[in-house]
């Protein structure tokens, strides 16, 4: 029987000890998946909701890499329509669709996004852009999109643009369009509701659990924690580690893209609720973009190089990065941005299909499924965020192929996630909206933990938005094992340096104290 202040889909210390000695001691399960990002979880959760047993290892933490350092949108594939990908198009705006309306409400919201048009536009330019966003609409309502979630894109005068966007420059400005796409709260926070969901059904989710060598039946590995090797052992391997998957299996041919992003002060930038789409100089509907974010902060992005080899920690924005977004984002703004006013950086990986001569922009963001001939290891790489599910699905598909499992077909499409709702039922939860928009229908649960201990209901520290409940919440609940678990992926304090330190040490004291009260209560 599950205590009464244990919510079933808890990720815990205890629990993950637990179930880390039992798969050790020779359990073999249906499907093993390597990589805790958004397709490894997706993976487990898919796995999992067909009723066959599954484990999910991950060297360090829940969507420690590419998976966190996204730009947040579940878009709709406009990008994918201008290189003539239309049945990835079509998938993407399906797989938006079945995010807001079905399996994560509570974690996505529409964003209103901003094409300014100013004087000096080429008319073929602009036609494009309408002609694209166009298309992008057929496509919501092929999906079947309503518009009260996804509005009709329209024309707007350059009043209503400068009211939508403060910041742009009035000079020139001759309106522009008002298109909407679908954007996260926090990557990493669905990441988290993908895994939990998935332990929920009986997934065993191990952090910080090193894959070493793997075979299509078994993984020998490192536990982080104790130091001690662990053998693991699986009917069929899925490898799921995104651009770490050569690391595994050399087989696997990548060609890593580098997105960088920078973090501004949304009331420095004149950027409100609506996105500024902002086209770069001699591309064709390719844009710089400054998006919303929680906490009045804006991210600008996004680049897209080439990058050689693949970093051991976080990805660093080179200098030329940072000049190419903040001159490229300058020229429609009243203020030019500068150095000063970065706040701070990230930059993500994207692990792309390696095509000879082909830039690393003109990639195919599809996915593919790969068995490896000398190991019969399943490896899932390339896609999208959006389209995660899709390639989770592909993934646990052929490893029922390969291994003959009695599984159903895949149930993720109407499998709402953790804390989620209909919109409308979100509307009506009791609770601070800033947290119904991270924790969905679980938001009155965190915030009980402040009525209960009023320290708890207290920000980290004076002008942040994060309490200490909910970094009690990140431990007992969603697999937080250290201080930099929360503030770098249960909370983003830590894409703010400043942020993160001044918030460590009070995480510190309660990450420790609510290790040692599920050690105790255990």
């Amino acid at each position: 029987m599950t205590p009464a202040n244990v919510v079933p889909a808890s990720l815990t210390a205890r629990r993950r000890a637990m179930e880390l000695d039992t798969l050790a001691s020779g359990e073999r399960v249906d499907v093993l998946v390597i990589g805790g990002g958004v397709t490894g979880a997706g993976a487990a959760l898919d796995a999992a909701s067909r009723g066959l047993s599954v484990a999910l290892i991950e060297a360090r933490d829940l969507a420690f890499g590419t998976s966190r350092w996204s730009s947040k949108l579940v878009h709709g594939g406009l990008r994918y329509l201008a290189h003539g990908h239309v049945r990835l198009a079509r998938e993407s705006a399906v797989e938006r669709d079945i995010l807001m309306r079905r399996t994560a409400p509570h974690l996505t919201r529409p964003m209103a996004q901003l094409f300014p048009r100013y004087a000096n536009t080429p008319q073929s330019t602009y036609a494009l852009t309408v002609a694209g966003v166009g298309a992008g609409d057929a496509l919501r309502r092929l999906a079947g999109t309503p518009s009260s979630v996804l509005p009709r894109p329209r024309s707007v005068p350059a009043a209503q643009a400068l009211t939508l966007v403060p910041g742009l420059r009035e000079t020139g400005l001759r309106g522009g369009l008002l298109a909407f796409d679908g954007t996260l709260t926090d990557d990493a926070r669905l990441v988290v509701a993908l895994a939990r969901t998935a332990a929920g059904l009986g997934a065993r989710v191990l952090t910080r659990v090193r894959a070493l060598d793997v075979a299509a039946d078994r993984v020998r590995a490192w536990d982080e924690l104790t130091g001690q090797p662990v053998e693991l052992r699986a009917r069929q391997v899925i490898n799921a580690t995104g651009v770490w998957a050569e690391e595994l299996v050399p087989n696997v041919r990548l060609r890593p893209s580098r997105g960088s992003h920078l973090v501004l002060d949304a009331r420095d930038t004149g950027i409100g609720k609506t996105a500024l789409m902002v086209p770069v100089p001699g591309e064709i509907n390719r844009f710089v973009f400054l998006l919303p974010a929680p906490g009045d902060r804006v991210y600008l992005g996004l680049t897209d190089e080439p990058v050689d080899g693949v970093p051991s920690g976080d990805p660093e924005v080179p200098e030329s990065d940072v000049d190419f977004l903040l001159d490229t984002a300058s020229r429609v703004l009243d203020r030019p941005l500068t150095r000063s006013d970065v706040l701070g950086s990230f930059a993500g990986l994207r692990p792309l299909l390696d095509s000879p001569g082909d830039r690393t922009a003109d990639l195919s963001r599809e996915h593919a499924v790969l068995t490896d001939d000398d190991t019969g290891v399943i490896t899932v790489v390339g896609g999208k965020l959006t389209t995660y599910r899709v390639m989770a699905r592909d993934a646990v598909d052929a490893a029922v192929r390969a291994c003959g499992l009695r599984a159903q077909a895949s149930r993720t499409a109407r499998l709402p996630l953790v804390g989620a709702a209909r919109r409308s039922t979100l509307g009506n939860v009791e609770a601070p909206r800033r947290l119904v928009a991270k924790y969905g229908t679980e938001a009155p649960r965190v915030a009980a933990l402040g009525d209960v201990d009023p320290d708890l209901a207290q920000p980290l520290f004076p002008g942040c938005d994060v309490t200490a409940a909910e970094v009690v919440w990140a431990v007992r609940h969603e697999g937080a094992l250290d201080a930099d678990d929360v503030l770098h992926r249960r909370t983003r304090l830590g894409l703010v340096a400043k942020d993160a330190e001044t918030a460590r040490p009070k995480v510190t004291e309660l990450v420790e104290r609510s290790l040692r009260g599920l050690s105790e209560s255990g």
